[in-house]
């Protein structure tokens, strides 16, 4: 876990803001042994690492991320856009799991 003593422990908590649990993210999650988060559009890789390590007591082996541009949507006569976000498929090391149904509790 050296690689949390980079950053500080406040930014950290901030990095992930929820994991994603759709129907994608669970075959990803089946085949790959990936998890899907949602994080900050500043994120980086390591601190992505970083953050999934101090929270969920877990080793990553690799951290893929994904920008995602909001999509274009009208109200009336008016274009507006939601906001843009950014996913992390986050690598787990073979024999880690997250139960995010325990972590709940």
């Amino acid at each position: 876990m050296s690689a949390a003593i980079k950053f500080s422990e406040e930014r950290l908590m901030k990095v992930l803001l929820a994991p994603i649990i759709s129907e994608k993210a669970t075959f990803v999650a089946e085949k790959n042994e990936q998890i899907v988060f949602k994080v900050l559009p500043d994120a980086t890789k390591p601190e992505i690492k970083a953050a999934v390590e101090m929270l969920f007591k877990v080793e990553v082996e690799s951290v893929q991320t994904l920008n995602r541009e909001g999509k274009q949507k009208r109200s009336g006569r008016f274009n507006g856009r939601r906001n843009h976000t950014k996913r992390a498929f986050v690598c787990l090391k073979p024999g880690q799991e997250i139960n995010f149904v325990e972590e709940a509790k």
